[in-house]
């Protein structure tokens, strides 16, 4: 059985707001995933670019640091809005 995708076939829904967020906080991806690594999230640079290019899906371990390194909520990094 294939694995779920978007509308137009993304592996995830939060690759264009995770750019968007760690470009706002002026972060690369390399210190996006030293942030994670410091929280205790096993997150390096290559992940971070798999996810930001739509080529890997995301845990919900994932979204959760995600959401906290960032902060955001789940819910804007997947919809984006807070509900």
């Amino acid at each position: 059985m294939p694995k779920p995708t978007g509308a137009s076939g993304e592996k995830n829904l939060v690759s264009s707001r995770l750019i968007e967020l760690r470009k706002q906080q002026n972060l690369s991806q390399r210190d996006l995933a030293h942030k994670l690594q410091l929280a205790g999230y096993d997150m390096d640079k290559n992940v971070i670019t798999r996810i930001e290019t739509n080529k890997r899906y995301v845990t919900d371990i994932e979204l959760r640091a995600l959401s906290q390194v960032l902060s955001v909520s789940y819910a804007f990094l997947i919809d984006g809005e807070d509900k």
